[in-house]
């Protein structure tokens, strides 16, 4: 492997460490602000990233719960996931990257990033019908606003799942010809 190529992965094994750390900090946010709000909801108006969602937990609990289920339940996905990719890239070994831990984790990549895609679907749907009630639900769409890129992504992932899999019985048979 040249030195380029060296370089570019330590790069993004980098980059894969800062977006699982902000992504960790947005889902301990969003779950510290639910807590504090389960105990004390004079703080609703304040939540985390200016999540205002008062109005919504004074008219209809049942909604906001379930909002917030769903932004929290996204958030600690994302991070998960990005935790998978971080052990991915540690273990990863550039001059024999078929095995199974590769490919199983591959796997599991494109499981969370389909669950992602999927809830931020159903997420995004129940926002728009308490908005056709009459609740603002504006200041949650940044939460679910790529759903179907996360369920084609989801797709490609599989893709190369499969194809690291295939590979890696390919590469097993050919060591037990030998």
């Amino acid at each position: 492997m040249s030195d380029t190529n060296n370089y570019l992965f330590i790069g993004l094994k980098i980059v894969a460490w800062i977006i699982f750390v902000g992504l960790c900090i947005e889902a301990g946010g969003l779950l510290v602000n639910f807590i504090v709000s389960l105990f004390r909801p004079e703080f609703v108006q304040n939540l985390y990233n200016t999540l205002d969602l008062s109005d919504m937990y004074h008219h209809n609990k049942w909604g906001y719960f379930s909002m917030y289920s769903f932004i929290l339940v996204i958030a600690i996905l994302k991070a998960y996931m990005f935790y998978v990719v971080v052990a991915l890239v540690t273990k990863l070994d550039l001059t024999k990257p078929f095995n199974s831990v590769v490919a199983g984790q591959i796997r599991q990549i494109s499981y969370y990033t389909f669950s992602i895609g999927l809830i931020s679907y159903v997420g995004r749907e129940a926002a728009q019908h308490l908005q056709s009630r009459g609740y603002a639900t504006d200041s949650l769409q940044p939460y679910w606003a790529d759903s179907q890129a996360f369920i084609l992504m989801a797709a490609v992932l599989y893709i190369i799942a499969t194809i690291f899999r295939k590979g890696l019985e390919l590469q097993t048979e050919n060591d037990l010809t030998v």
